[in-house]
């Protein structure tokens, strides 16, 4: 069974070699999930020791809890078991195949080594409880009224864009009534021309504007022979 609130975490297992495996992955774990992970391998390996230690020597059986307690200052790892008798520290003497984070074989010269205070007691009459203490590292995480907010930015007011002619009118100065239009001179499309300003035949007009009618010779007053 594990049980986790924010600032504990507790397994209850048997203290067999496949299950302290299992264990020391769950420790890792519930320690990244706390953001402790510099405390992860001497947490790991001290646990390992401590179950080692119940596999071996636990009487009458393997059955224990592995609680680990987060407070501001130090992480606290202990293991429970059903053996009344408080363990005793054997040689740490290294050996030649030893390596520095092994998983077994050195008990509690390991945990010693390893931790800021480690210690056993009594657990009614029937039990006891090993545990050793690591220092943790300050998290500073920022809270969310100190992080400044971007100012928000205006978005510049959309200026009118001009809208251009796709081909462009030349200016053409209005030609005023009754001003005669030279033979020859080209009225521009869109000349202006007042009333009654008289157009010689013969002069081109502009696109779009109305041919001159053809002059008609008048008959003479007078009767022919």
């Amino acid at each position: 069974m594990i049980s986790h609130p924010s600032r504990h975490c507790t397994v209850e297992l048997q203290a067999l070699p496949s299950r302290i495996g299992q264990v020391r992955r769950i420790v890792s774990a519930q320690l990244r999930y706390w953001h402790m992970d510099a405390l992860i391998d001497r947490a790991a390996l001290g646990v390992t020791e401590l179950l080692s230690n119940v596999h071996r020597h636990a009487r009458p059986d393997k059955s224990c809890t592995v609680e680990l307690e987060l407070a501001p200052d130090r992480l606290t790892v202990s293991v429970r078991d059903n053996d009344p008798r408080l363990p005793v520290v054997a040689d740490a003497t290294p050996t030649p195949d030893a390596t520095p984070l092994a998983t077994c074989g050195r008990g509690l010269a390991m945990v010693a080594a390893v931790s800021e205070s480690w210690g056993a007691r009594p657990d009614g009459e029937n039990g006891k409880v090993v545990w050793f203490t690591l220092p943790a590292p300050a998290v500073v995480r920022p809270h969310p009224a100190d992080v400044p907010r971007r100012a928000a930015q205006s978005r510049p007011a959309t200026k009118p864009v001009p809208v251009r002619t796709a081909v462009p009118v030349a200016a053409v100065a209005p030609v005023s009534a009754g001003t005669p239009v030279g033979a020859g001179t080209p009225v521009g499309a869109g000349t202006s021309i007042g009333a009654g300003a008289p157009v010689r035949v013969g002069t081109p007009v502009g696109a779009g504007a109305a041919a001159p009618a053809p002059a008609v010779a008048r008959a003479s007053g007078g009767s022919g022979t």
